[in-house]
């Protein structure tokens, strides 16, 4: 993975510095709250609903084992004992006390990390493939240029103002697994008919209170040129992307606007002047940025494992665990292994101080020191040996590491939501937790098959709800009565869509029935093995609206004012248990 240089490294030492300087001046009444506001923002320190809360910036989710301890240190140290893994391959943790965050920087720049750019109007953190470099289906790897892309970014003096935040993903295998569509630039590392490196480009993709697919802007860009059209895209959008409007900042409003040809045309009248600039990525810099991605040291090892084979036909949870959390590795003889950070009860995307510990070792042993955090809140040993699978296997299922559930139902995305966030209408955690309890047979899992579910808290969209294939949005809090919005039909990957709202919003205990009303009709209606998206995409929102509704369900709830009998079934706190 890469290593700072010297200018990284001064980089960051010089903006611990600075911030300790700021934070003195804050404590000490030199600086106002607003004066502050922007300074501790530029470092991705929030101030939440209990606290400050600090994001960590990990480009393209790869981290090292020392990296990883670290997080186990600040958990335990400055925080409560956790930290929380998000969908942009980033952690936060949400319990800091603000005179000792520069400590905190300074302990992160020891390990090369810092917040920065994990917040504010500038190009964030850039988002990839979890299985870049040992994915089966790769056709280029994405992590050097998605470092590239990193060091160009890093306090680019013309993008730290930008109208809005932007948000960069790339992928470089067949299967998208960095959901470009739904990012403002998407960028797929692909090569044409002569062998020849380039990367489809797509713009204008997004959540949130507008959520729009990407758009292709240019079907085969070569690597040289990707910086400079990147640029060129960047300049367009700082120059006419709206700043009286944060609700129509983003750059996909930019490009609905004025529509894909004609914001086409104008970025390629810009990169007129770029193409062949000092920007122009060489063959000289590519490769010094790729030999920090060579191969570890693989050994020369067979597919075939009889002792594996024998433990997996006699062990049925081994079996599951295999079959949903083990994924083909391109050497022979390797695995990626998925460990499950969705383990029913648990926040999802939660990881105590001594997990995060035990995954370090784990790494240590079975996986070169590496780490990979997936945007769907889950951790990745990327480089297992297939012989090693039954004690990796044993050892992580005593820390509660290895549900076989990805890919599953309780396989849950979830934005922190009302409970931390100062934006969250309602509740996201407790609500998957319930969700994750009531489906929790893993045999009724299995028969569901491959499905997604996503939670945010608010239109904002955290936790990327619209493309889930079933997408859950907290709309309203009234004293305790929460209401969300259901909605069906959004993907992400290959086929990515955005997902439709089935109707009027629900109460908080009655949105586990409502999944389950879901499930019944997709059982009942489903061909052979169509998954749940194929279904919902063949017959319709009709039949599973209908069922939904049907009895009188949601007048009966309403009367109830969400405390009747559905409510009395669970015993689920306001706040969290962590508080």
């Amino acid at each position: 993975m890469y290593r700072y240089d010297e200018y990284d490294q001064t980089i960051v030492d010089e903006r611990v510095k600075q911030f300790r300087d700021q934070v003195r001046r804050r404590l000490a009444g030199e600086l106002k709250e607003e004066e502050f506001l922007p300074l501790r923002l530029q470092n991705g320190l929030y101030m939440q609903i209990h606290g400050y809360m600090l994001r960590i910036a990990v480009p393209y989710g790869l981290i090292s084992s020392p990296q990883m301890r670290m997080f186990a240190h600040i958990a335990r140290k400055y925080d409560r004992g956790y930290g929380h893994f998000t969908t942009r391959q980033n952690i936060q943790f949400n319990w800091l006390k603000l005179e000792e965050t520069p400590d905190i920087l300074a302990d992160l720049a020891s390990v090369q990390m810092h917040g920065i750019q994990t917040s504010g109007n500038c190009i964030r953190n850039i988002t990839s493939d979890e299985f870049a470099g040992v994915a089966q289906d790769e056709v280029v790897d994405p992590r050097p240029y998605a470092e590239i892309m990193r060091q160009w970014s890093t306090f680019h003096p013309e993008f730290a103002y930008l109208p809005r935040k932007f948000k960069i993903a790339i992928s470089g295998a067949t299967d998208d697994r960095a959901a470009i569509y739904a990012h403002d630039i998407g960028l797929s590392a692909i090569k044409n008919a002569q062998g020849e490196t380039g990367f489809k480009v797509l713009v204008g993709g997004g959540l949130g209170r507008t959520p729009i697919i990407g758009s292709v802007i240019c079907e085969f860009l070569p690597w040289q040129h990707l910086l400079t059209y990147i640029e060129s895209i960047m300049r367009v959008y700082n120059q006419y992307g709206r700043r009286d409007n944060k609700y129509k900042a983003r750059i996909k409003i930019l490009v609905k606007d004025l529509g894909i040809d004609e914001f086409r045309r104008q970025v390629e009248a810009d990169w007129a002047d770029l193409e062949n600039g000092p920007g122009t990525l060489t063959s000289e810099e590519v490769d010094r940025v790729t030999s920090f991605f060579i191969d570890p040291p693989y050994e020369a090892l067979s597919d075939y494992n009889a002792k594996l084979n024998e433990f997996q036909a006699d062990n049925r949870p081994f079996s599951h665990w295999m079959a949903k959390n083990v994924k083909p590795h391109r050497i022979p003889g390797y695995a990626i292994v998925v460990l499950s950070l969705k383990k029913p009860g648990e926040a999802p995307g939660d990881a105590t101080a001594e997990q995060m510990d035990f995954i370090a070792d784990l790494a240590d042993r079975y996986s070169f020191g590496e780490l990979r955090i997936t945007h769907k809140q889950n951790l990745v040993l990327a480089d297992v040996r297939q012989q090693d699978l039954i004690s990796l296997w044993q050892e992580a299922g005593e820390q509660g590491l290895t549900t076989p559930n990805i890919g599953m139902l309780t396989d849950i995305i979830s934005c922190p939501g009302a409970e931390f966030c100062t934006l969250a209408n309602a509740r996201s955690i407790p609500l998957a937790k319930l969700i994750a309890e009531r489906f929790e047979n893993l045999d009724y899992q299995y028969d569901i098959g491959e499905i997604t579910l996503n939670i945010s808290g608010c239109v904002n969209a955290c936790g990327q709800h619209h493309i889930g294939n079933i997408g859950i949005t907290g709309v309203e809090k009234k004293d305790h009565d929460e209401w969300y919005q259901v909605s069906i039909g959004g993907a992400e990957g290959n086929d990515s869509s955005l997902s439709k709202i089935i109707g009027p919003s629900f109460t908080f205990f009655q949105v586990p029935e409502v999944i389950e009303r879901l499930i019944h009709i997709y059982l009942r209606e489903r061909i052979e093995a169509e998954r749940f998206i194929d279904t919902v995409r063949r017959i319709g929102h009709a039949p599973f609206k209908e069922h939904v509704y049907a009895n009188d369900f949601v007048a009966q709830e309403e009367h109830n004012n969400g405390c009747g009998v559905m409510s009395a079934q669970y015993d689920v706190p306001y706040y969290s248990p962590r508080f």
